[in-house]
Parts: structure tokens; sequence; C-alpha cells
């Protein structure tokens, strides 16, 4: 029997204590649906102009697709309904559930389809 070196045996301990990683069922899915919000979030933030510059702003805090779609009114309600949606999607494919994941992924895309 070989001799386990300190250095191989710490590799072995590494590897043993890495949680395994995988896609969930639904994630190209909802990769595909969160670039979707993205853009939207995006175009409706691009089509307002220049407006006055927030106190998050001012504090240099990153403006994420959350707190952009906050700022855009009813039109930002409908999306932050997209991102939350994706949110329980997700919850629903780290869990392995995958007609509700689809069934939030439909929800959102109906919300991103609505005028």
């Amino acid at each position: 029997m070989e001799k386990v070196t300190p250095f191989g045996a710490a590799i072995l301990i590494l590897l043993l204590t890495i949680p395994p990683s995988h896609a969930g069922p639904c994630e190209d899915s909802i990769a595909r649906v969160q670039a979707q919000a993205d853009a939207a979030i995006e175009k409706r933030a691009g089509a307002g102009g220049w407006q006055k510059e927030s106190l998050n702003a001012t504090r240099n805090y990153q403006p994420t697709p959350r707190s952009i779609a906050a700022t855009e009114g009813k039109y930002g309600r409908r999306l932050q309904r997209v991102l939350n949606a994706l949110d329980l999607a997700r919850a629903a494919d780290r869990a392995g559930d995958v007609a509700q994941c689809n069934a939030q992924l439909d929800r959102a895309r109906r919300a991103l389809a609505a005028r």
C-alpha cells in the first residue's frame, strides 16, 4: 500500500469537501428569460432620458435589475413581477420541482409580453 503524502491528503480532503455542482433542469430556460428581462429593463431605463441622480447613485451603489425596475413606475412593477417569478423559478429549480419552475417561467414570460 502506498503512503499518502500530506499534500495528497490535503487535495483529497479538498475534493471531498467541494459540494457537487450541477445545472438544474430549468437553468437554460431561466437564463433565456433573465436575458429577456434584462433587455426589457435596459430598454426601459434608456427610454426615460436623464433623471435627477438618486441618493443611492451618489453613494456609489451599483444598480441592479431590481433597483432599476423599482424606479420605473407602473412598467417597473411589471418588471419586478418578472424578477420575482424568476427568483421563484430558481428556487423551484434548486428543489428539482420542474413543474413549478416552468409555471414561474410562464408567469415571467406573460408579464414580459404584457403591454
